[in-house]
């Protein structure tokens, strides 16, 4: 039987500490009750806290806690969860917790954070030079905090050595199964996905994400183009007769929109068709063929790839996940 620590500290999400202990103290177990096979148990699963005493989540929940962090002596696994208060607060007043992941990361136990709690394992100093992801969210802050770890935030669940982070909200879920699937097998993996009725190997944030289309810049003309955009993105133009439009040269408006957004103007027009289509297939029942008309694409194949590109998903799965049940 595996040995798994999950850590507890203040202001933490109380689902990403409650759930994983579910997941892995059920595995082998709900499955086979429902076969009627006998239990398997697979897990000894445990919560620590810095003294050993109850924690108080950020939902005012109280949970106990079955060791202090001195207690932990060999683990197969510690898990931290996602961070529900404020970053820097939590950082700042968790110092017996960093010395906990250099200590679990020099004797190489595997470490997995979920969410922002990956922000815990970066400030430790364990994610230097390692793949790593967390909430899409706090992309961007995550990246200027820790410019030394190899940001992976499209990615839903990253592995590095002994080292594993699990994205947004939920991901604690993926973070788990796949734990299992590696710890235990693929049988125990999908079969305690079946007993919790949750999808198996999603493996991306980005139909989650938000294009971040706007950004705050002081460019007049940009602002300009972009407004024009908001109800031409669907007509038929090339970047020069954008810039004509304007009365500026195609380079110019190319340098400019790099300068301000970021990204060249043909990626903008992509992005915000890619975003008017996602929002037709939430909700409208129009056929995907009829929406990638109506955001200004012909071609069938072109429109399904650069969706799945922008969202991780075709626009049938993405409106299966995420439509309006009419």
């Amino acid at each position: 039987m595996l040995n798994i620590i999950v850590i507890g500290f203040d202001r933490s999400l109380a689902s990403a500490i409650t759930g994983v202990v579910d997941l892995f103290a059920l595995a082998g177990v709900t499955w086979n009750q429902i076969q009627g096979d006998a239990v398997e148990r697979h897990f000894h699963v445990r919560i620590a806290s810095p003294d050993g005493q109850p924690i108080r989540c950020i939902n005012g929940l109280q949970l106990g806690a079955h060791l202090s962090y001195d207690d932990i002596d060999h683990v197969d696994a510690i898990i931290v969860p996602t961070i529900g208060g404020h970053i820097d607060e939590v950082l700042r007043d968790n110092d017996a917790l960093l010395s906990l992941l250099q200590r679990a990361d020099r004797a190489g136990w595997t470490i997995a954070g979920n969410c922002t709690g990956n922000f815990l394992l970066a400030e430790a100093g364990i994610l230097r030079g390692r793949s790593a992801t967390t909430h899409w969210g706090f992309k961007e802050r995550f990246e200027q905090q820790y410019p030394d770890v190899d940001l992976k935030a499209d990615q839903l669940i990253t592995r590095d050595d002994h080292i594993y982070c699990a994205g947004g909200g939920l991901a604690w879920f993926d973070l788990g199964l796949h734990m299992i699937e590696r710890h235990v097998g693929f049988d125990a993996a999908i079969q305690t996905a079946k007993a919790f009725v949750i999808d198996y190997r999603r493996d991306s944030q980005l139909s989650y994400s938000l294009m971040r289309l706007a950004k705050p810049h002081k460019d007049d003309l940009i602002k300009q183009v972009q407004a024009w955009l908001e109800s031409h993105y669907a007509d038929v133009f090339t970047v020069e007769a954008l810039a004509d439009r304007f009365s500026v040269s195609k380079r110019t408006l190319i340098r400019r929109f790099n300068a301000a957004l970021d990204m060249p103007p043909n990626t903008y027009v992509q992005s915000i068709r890619i975003e008017a289509a996602q929002k037709l297939l939430e909700e409208t029942e129009r056929t995907v063929d009829v929406v990638m008309n109506d955001v200004g694409y012909e071609d069938a194949s072109s429109f399904r790839r650069l969706f799945r590109k922008k969202t991780g998903l075709t626009p049938t799965e993405y409106r299966r996940r995420f439509s309006r049940r009419f």
